[in-house]
């Protein structure tokens, strides 16, 4: 289930068993959030606030969830990390940083919606920003303004905002209700509208102050209006500026040339280009897993470290499940109305699935192991030609059946993606994860439409032969066809589903997203015709 807020026992018994270990051997649980210090604060909140905590927040209560999916005792073994902390370790440990500057931005962690660090020995606390000042609640609340989820319709917003004028609005959002001062601090006096219990939980009273200034709000499914593109643009743009503000201050108080960036904030790729182009840091890493799910990486990271561990630079997103030809073979053989080629060897497969692709043909591809965090690099991916013009608008309304206006990315192998795209050549593999937007060189916006945003930009992956091998060698084919060593890369999912994770959902996706094929290890499966289907 997507988004779910269960606890993730699958996962953690995937994790023992990759380990080949039982639960039993834990050494320590770390869990991303420490709210024992905010006890009195929510006990003394009313009866709403003081049955969250006791049932949701207090760390005795995470114990008590954790011993009872893992089946095991975890006194003395159980270790709350502060969120915002969980978060900088598991940006700041994987990057193989020495000194570094560390941002965590997101909506909210125990109390504060951002924190900067200077990492190194240690992690030294510069500056916090509160709740009510929370850059990742603000593009939130307009995320809702815009009629989209809150927490999910974001990456929404940021596409619909190279479609719109940032002139129009820019100024009366910093006006109202985004302040920057000179010590590279940012207020959002719009998130204290919100005073009772009620507005703190819907944002109504925020919303209300909105729709005085802006108009009314979009109702979910009502058609894009010009004006809500605009405030799309001039969101976008206040959350670059405030950022900015903010790193450009702690770059010069500190020296630190390095910097990390980990929190959902840090998912926003526009802004991350953005960062990029600036030249403000020597080098800058971003945690792939930005969101939740990286903080509990995190924490173990500061848990490892409290066990005298020294934890080194990270080994990539591909730490996921992987299957192998039997399951595949199963899989397969489990559908009827399918043709099941098997590939000999490598190159036959990479030969035919690039000959398809070429031919304009859409593909479920699916191999290895599952990536870690929010994004499909190449194994769990669906597969398309970025110089079909019709491509985007086929994907979106077939395939993934998802709003119009919303790019898809590139996926580039890392020789050519200076050829294709503005990326400096010390930048690019930066751009292995999918986390920072590149502006597409002019000569090449004509031959790669489906892949080439209304400005002009595109969200990059840069594919290297060294990580990534087998899908290094699908794009270096199909431009070996084309003459154009890139293709759309896109989430193997349906909207409102999760990344397929095995090889019996690959295939239930596959028939029912309507692909042309699916590659499921060296296995290429396609439907039957008629004449194939009809009985001997």
């Amino acid at each position: 289930m997507k988004h779910s807020s269960a606890f993730p026992a699958g996962a953690a018994q995937f994790a023992l068993g990759l380990a080949e270990m039982k639960a039993s051997d834990i050494d320590l649980v770390a869990h991303s959030f420490s709210f024992g210090p905010e006890r009195d604060f929510y006990l003394g909140q009313g009866d709403y606030y003081r049955g969250l905590y006791e049932t949701a927040l207090a760390p005795e209560a995470n114990r008590t969830v954790a011993e009872r999916h893992l089946g095991v005792d975890l006194d003395g073994r159980f270790l709350p990390v502060p969120h915002h902390l969980a978060h900088a370790a598991s940006a700041y440990y994987p990057s193989g940083f020495g000194d570094a500057l560390v941002v965590v931005s997101d909506g909210l962690g125990e109390r504060n919606s951002a924190t900067v660090y200077a990492a190194g020995r240690g992690f030294e606390t510069l500056a916090e920003v509160p709740a009510h000042s929370s850059l990742g609640l603000l593009y939130g609340l307009f995320t809702l303004y815009l009629g989209f989820a809150f927490g999910d319709g974001e990456y929404k917003v940021m596409g619909l905002a190279p479609h719109g004028d940032p002139n129009r609005y820019t100024e009366t959002i910093l006006r109202e209700w985004v302040h920057l001062d000179s010590e590279g601090r940012y207020f959002v006096p719009l998130l204290l509208e919100n005073a009772d219990d009620l507005d703190k939980e819907t944002y109504r009273a925020s919303l209300a102050a909105v729709e005085r200034e802006l108009g009314p709000r979009r109702r979910p499914g009502e058609p894009l209006e010009q004006r809500h593109m605009d405030v799309a643009a001039a969101l976008q743009a206040v959350l670059q500026r405030a950022q900015l503000h903010q790193l450009a201050h702690y770059r010069r108080q500190t020296g630190l040339t390095r910097l990390c960036l980990a929190g959902g904030v840090a998912l926003n790729c526009v802004a991350n280009g953005t960062l990029l182009r600036s030249g403000l840091f020597e080098d800058v890493y971003v945690q792939p897993a930005s969101g939740d799910d990286g903080a509990a990486l995190g924490a173990a990271l500061v848990g490892a470290a409290e066990l005298g561990d020294r934890p080194g630079p990270g080994s990539g997103t591909l730490l996921g499940p992987a299957y192998g030809p039997r399951d595949y073979d199963r899989a397969a053989g489990s559908v009827p109305g399918v043709t099941v080629r098997r590939t000999a060897d490598e190159a036959e497969l990479i030969s035919a699935t690039a000959g398809l692709i070429a031919e304009g043909k859409v593909i479920g591809w699916f191999q290895g192991p599952m990536e870690f965090g929010p994004r499909a690099l190449g194994n769990r991916s669906i597969l398309a030609d970025p110089r079909a013009a019709d491509m985007r608008r086929r994907i979106n309304a077939l395939v993934k059946k998802r709003e119009s206006f919303r790019p898809f990315a590139p996926a580039v192998t890392e020789e050519a993606a200076g050829t294709l795209f503005e990326i400096e050549p010390e930048d690019i593999h930066r751009f292995a994860e999918m986390l920072f937007v590149a502006y597409v060189r002019e000569e090449y916006v004509r031959r790669l439409p489906a892949v080439t945003h209304v400005d002009g930009s595109a969200r990059v992956q840069s594919v290297s032969r060294r990580s990534s091998p087998l899908f290094w060698s699908l794009i270096s084919e199909f431009g070996a066809l084309t003459g154009v060593p890139a293709v759309l890369n896109t989430s193997f999912n349906v909207a409102g589903q999760p990344i397929v994770r095995t090889p019996d959902e690959a295939v239930r996706t596959f028939l029912d997203a309507g692909l042309d094929a699916l590659v499921l290890g060296r296995l290429i499966i396609t439907r039957a015709t008629a004449e194939q289907s009809a009985p001997n």
